[in-house]
C-alpha cells in the first residue's frame, strides 16, 4: 500500500507551510506530497493568508526535495489552458528530475470561480476530454513534428510540442508523457475517459460499498479499449484523523472540526490497529494507494505517527 500526503492549502497556508509538510513527507517515507488546486476556502473562516497556486507551489518544492512525487488531486480544467498547462507540468518534471503527476478534472466549485473573475460553464465534461487530448498529445508528439487538433473547445494549430517532461508515459513508454491520474463518479464517460488517459483512476472520500462497484466500472472501460485493467493504479483520499490513544484522536478531530465518530467511520483514523485495519480493508477492494488528507498542517507529529506507528505493520 502506497500512501501519500495529501494538503488543502486554500484552507489557509503558506507557501512555508506546505514546504515544512514536504519535506516532513519525504523525511518520514511516504510516497509522495499532493496538494488541492482550489482559489477559495471552503466551509467558515477567512482563508488568511490566501491561496498558493499549485504549480507555482510545486515548482518550488521541486527544488527543494529530492525523492517525493508531487502532483495535484485535482487541477480543475476551468483554470488552465491545456497548452499553457502542458508547459507548465512538462516545466515543473523537469525541475524535479521527473517526479510530477496531474490529476485533472472538470472542475466543481462555482464560488471560487465567481470569486477570481473565472468563467464557469454550466457543462464541463467535455472540456476536460479535450484537455486530456491535448495535453497528452502534446507531450505525446515525437520531438521535430508538430500537433495540431481541432475540437469543440481548443484548436491547436501546428504547436511545436515543446517542452517535453522529462518521464515517458505510463501508457506508452515511447512517448513523453507523466502519470495522469482521473477520479469522479459518473457511471459511464468518466471510466472511459480514465481507461484512454490515466495512470490512475482516484475515488475521493467513497463510503466502502461503493468502490467496488467504482472500480469494476473502470475496469470494464478499460477491457472495452483492450486495455488490461491491472494497468490501472487505483487509489482513494481519506481524512488522515490518528492518533495514540482515544483522547489524541479526539483532539485531532476537534483540531480540524470533525466530530470523531464520523472521523473513525469516513476516514483513516483512530489508534494504528484500526489504521491498519481500514487499510486493510481498502486493499481487500482493490485500492493499492491511498491519499491521506491532511488538515492541521502544523501537527507534524500526525505524519511521524502514521510512519512509526502504521506502516511498519503494512507489510
Amino acid at each position: 500500500m502506497d500512501l501519500r500526503i495529501f494538503t488543502e492549502p486554500q484552507q489557509g497556508a503558506t507557501y512555508d507551510d506546505l514546504l515544512a509538510v514536504a519535506r516532513a513527507t519525504e523525511q518520514l517515507g511516504y510516497d509522495a506530497f499532493f496538494r488541492s488546486d482550489h482559489f477559495l476556502r471552503m466551509g467558515d473562516g477567512d482563508g488568511l493568508p490566501g491561496p498558493t497556486e499549485a504549480w507555482t507551489t510545486l515548482a518550488g518544492l521541486a527544488r527543494e526535495t529530492s525523492r517525493i512525487r508531487l502532483g495535484t488531486l485535482v487541477s480543475s480544467a476551468t483554470f488552465r489552458h491545456p497548452g499553457v498547462l502542458a508547459v507548465q507540468v512538462a516545466q515543473v518534471d523537469q525541475m524535479s528530475g521527473g517526479r510530477v503527476e496531474l490529476g485533472l478534472g472538470a472542475g466543481w466549485f462555482a464560488q471560487e470561480h465567481a470569486a477570481y473573475g473565472i468563467p464557469f460553464p454550466e457543462k464541463r465534461f467535455g472540456i476536460l476530454e479535450e484537455q486530456l487530448d491535448v495535453v497528452t498529445g502534446l507531450w505525446g508528439t515525437p520531438v521535430g513534428e508538430r500537433f495540431s487538433y481541432e475540437g469543440a473547445h481548443y484548436t491547436l494549430t501546428s504547436s511545436p510540442a515543446l517542452p517535453k517532461p522529462v518521464q515517458t508515459s505510463p501508457l506508452d513508454p515511447t512517448r513523453a508523457g507523466v502519470p495522469v491520474i482521473v477520479g469522479g463518479n459518473g457511471p459511464r464517460r468518466t471510466p472511459a475517459l480514465a481507461a484512454r488517459h490515466a495512470a490512475e483512476f482516484n475515488v475521493v472520500f467513497p463510503e466502502l460499498h461503493e468502490v467496488g462497484e467504482k472500480l469494476d466500472r473502470v475496469r470494464a472501460a478499460c477491457r472495452a479499449i483492450d486495455r488490461d485493467p491491472a494497468s490501472m493504479i487505483f487509489s482513494a483520499v481519506f481524512l488522515l484523523c490518528g492518533g495514540k490513544d482515544d483522547a489524541e484522536v479526539e483532539r485531532r478531530a476537534a483540531a480540524v472540526g470533525w466530530d470523531p465518530a464520523e472521523a473513525r467511520a469516513r476516514g483513516i483514523a483512530g489508534t494504528p490497529t484500526a489504521m491498519v485495519d481500514r487499510l486493510g480493508v481498502l486493499a481487500e477492494l482493490g485500492i493499492s494507494r491511498v491519499y491521506l488528507q491532511v488538515l492541521d498542517l502544523q501537527d507534524l507529529d500526525h505524519l511521524a505517527l502514521v510512519a512509526s506507528d502504521v506502516v511498519p505493520q503494512l507489510g
